[in-house]
């Protein structure tokens, strides 16, 4: 007897190969290598995995562009204050 859990919280064969298909829609093609009848499930986890670790890295460099933007603004004039105050709210929005 597993100590896991019971039988009636086990993850079926079937209810994997679902989610395995539903993580392959989200890739996008660029990222993909197959099909899910020709890519095994560990692939696609690992294709998803890669995706994941370049959506960090994107976010990374815009984050680090928006920086770069923020402290290129000229804020003793009244359109750059406002620009910069735009760009700090929209940051606040994009963190909730």
């Amino acid at each position: 007897m597993s100590t896991r859990g019971s039988r009636a919280s086990r993850i079926t064969e079937d209810e994997i190969k679902d989610l395995i298909r539903k993580l392959q829609a989200v890739i996008p093609e660029p990222h993909k290598t197959g099909t899910i009848r020709g890519a095994s499930a560990s692939k696609i986890l690992n294709e998803t995995c890669n995706y994941i670790k370049s959506l960090h890295r994107e976010v990374e460099d815009l984050s680090e562009r928006l920086s770069a933007l923020m402290s290129s603004i000229d804020t003793s004039s009244a359109e750059g204050e406002l620009m910069k105050s735009l760009l700090v709210q929209t940051m606040r929005r994009s963190e909730r």
